[in-house]
């Protein structure tokens, strides 16, 4: 007999502590601003009232990478701007997730010359990309839907560090 057989209907709630904090997670992701072309554009609208992000509790984007735990990468990364990108990335506090956002960061799009890097992912690693040229900000709300996804099933244990 399960404590739920044995409470009853007394309003307990009971849930694993793997559960709780990737709930926690998926529920104050911060993500960080990082638009690089027109794709920031499309993100930007996505904060907007008519698509409205912050009901997915990403109230505001941060400029900072120390407060931030999701990178949006919206556009092309040139050569000049990788390291730079790298940087924020590696200031972020862990666990970290990383969207790619854009047919420009997912593989350089029409941008298939020597400064521009072929995708982001040659930079940092990537957990979620979005199509489009340049995509609907209902993409981006299913791209970050995704990582939720992705947070839930984490175990604590693969997230230990050794």
């Amino acid at each position: 007999m399960g404590i739920e057989q044995k409470m009853g209907n007394m309003g307990i709630l009971t849930v694993g502590l793997e559960e709780a904090v990737n709930w926690a997670r998926t529920r104050a992701m911060w993500p960080m601003l990082f638009g690089l072309a027109c794709c920031a554009i499309e993100m930007m609208s996505a904060q907007a009232s008519h698509f409205d992000m912050s009901r997915f509790g990403m109230e505001l984007m941060r400029p900072s990478p120390r407060q931030s735990d999701l990178m949006i990468v919206a556009g092309r990364v040139s050569k000049k701007m990788g390291p730079v990108l790298r940087r924020l990335y590696d200031q972020m506090p862990e666990p970290k997730w990383v969207i790619a956002m854009g047919d420009c960061a997912s593989c350089s799009g029409v941008f298939n010359n020597y400064a521009i890097y072929q995708g982001v992912d040659e930079i940092v690693p990537v957990d979620v990309y979005i199509a489009g040229c340049p995509p609907r900000p209902e993409a981006l709300i299913h791209g970050v839907l995704t990582v939720y996804e992705k947070v839930q099933s984490q175990k604590l244990k693969d997230l230990a560090v050794a």
